[in-house]
């Protein structure tokens, strides 16, 4: 009985450490992330590249809204942009419609013509187009992935992987227009109704988006973000017969299993800085925004705060004053700046206390000279 009760203590503690071993899925590739922190909380083959589908066409939104001037222009469709194999919201060659509304079409209905007509606006080409979001997908530092065409459509050299794509959905949920597209259950634009593809937006409790994806050689493809309680999770499975599910079932795990704990507010007080030259001792340093982490039963975090000082005057509120930093296992995992909670002006006594000093070895009177 005790080597059964001791087995048993070994077991439990090895599934606090990992309890992502607790689950599985029916996918080639997933992964579960913390969309604030990037701490993935669970991972199956998560940089092993493979066909993509749509789901690519979360890129091509996002280097359309950031190079776009105005998401509401107008865009004459050119009959050389139209042609595309597979889905399609039917666009006709003179046809003028907003950049907005070739987004929805692109994002809700998957319309590979959108996304070739939005490629091309943009950039003036399909390759000048996809070199951008090559560009992109290297400044988002993913590192596994290359981009062959704004629609996702089968080609030797346009792949990516489960983690590639998480980063690539986190960029996207920061980006307002794509944010909000891909949550939009429905929209009319013009003569055409655009309804998403996306399932878990109607299934899942705080689903925000975000793609689909489908073609016989990579199966289904999926990128899902959900947000509860002030946290927000994505998940991203690669040939999955079973996305619904397996996303569903991910995003409950994660809610339950690593909830975001707020490691500090905006605005909290660390501790003070001296100030010199100044009337003011000290400032309060104080943190700059809020930070949350998510831990799982029984993680802890360390914190180590490192604060510049002393700080010559005059400056105002929010001067830099160094950072907090927390820390598992000796590995950052959080990070904070630390900013001056009030401004400090000179000490102005000090140039006429030097004054009254001067005065006294010069013998001179009370009253200051007039300077004309």
């Amino acid at each position: 009985m005790r080597r059964s009760t001791a087995i048993l203590a070994v077991l439990l503690a090895l599934n606090m450490i990992c309890p992502a071993q607790a689950i599985g899925t029916n996918a080639s590739c997933a992964i579960l992330m913390d969309a604030e922190s990037g701490r993935v909380l669970y991972a199956q083959n998560v940089h092993q590249p493979r066909l993509i589908a749509s789901i690519t066409k979360l890129m091509t939104a996002l280097v359309a809204a950031e190079q776009a001037e105005d998401m509401d222009e107008v865009v004459t469709v050119k009959g050389e942009w139209l042609g595309s194999e597979g889905s399609s919201i039917y666009l006709t060659a003179g046809e003028e419609i907003s950049l907005r509304g070739l987004m929805y079409g692109l994002l809700l209905q998957s319309g590979n013509d959108a996304a070739m007509a939005i490629a091309c606006h943009i950039a003036g080409s399909e390759a000048d187009f996809v070199a951008l979001m090559n560009q992109k997908a290297a400044e988002l530092g993913m590192k596994d992935s290359s981009f062959a065409n704004p629609s996702g459509l089968n080609h030797e050299d346009h792949f990516s992987t489960a983690y590639d794509m998480a980063l690539l959905a986190q960029a996207c949920l920061e980006n307002e227009t794509v944010a909000q597209i891909c949550a939009t259950r429905s929209i009319t634009v013009g003569t055409r109704t655009f309804v998403n593809h996306n399932k878990l937006l109607y299934r899942f409790e705080g689903c925000v988006g975000m793609k689909t994806g489908f073609t016989e050689k990579a199966g289904r493809t999926l990128v899902s973000a959900a947000t509860r309680d002030g946290q927000t999770l994505i998940c991203v499975t690669l040939n999955d017969g079973d996305d619904w599910n397996d996303h569903m079932k991910l995003l409950d795990y994660g809610f339950q299993t690593y909830p975001r704990q707020v490691l500090c507010g905006q605005g909290d007080a660390i501790g003070p800085v001296v100030v010199e030259g100044s009337l003011l001792p000290a400032v309060t340093a104080v943190t700059a925004k809020e930070i949350g982490y998510p831990l799982a039963s029984g993680e802890t975090l360390t914190m180590d705060v490192g604060a510049v000082g002393p700080v010559q005057a005059p400056f105002e509120a929010g001067l830099p004053l160094g950072q907090v930093i927390w820390k598992m296992d000796g590995e950052v995992v959080a990070k904070t700046d630390l900013v001056a909670q009030s401004g400090a002006g000179l000490d102005v006594r000090e140039p006429l206390t030097l004054w009254q000093q001067l005065k006294t070895r010069l013998g001179m009177g009370a009253s200051f000279p007039v300077l004309s």
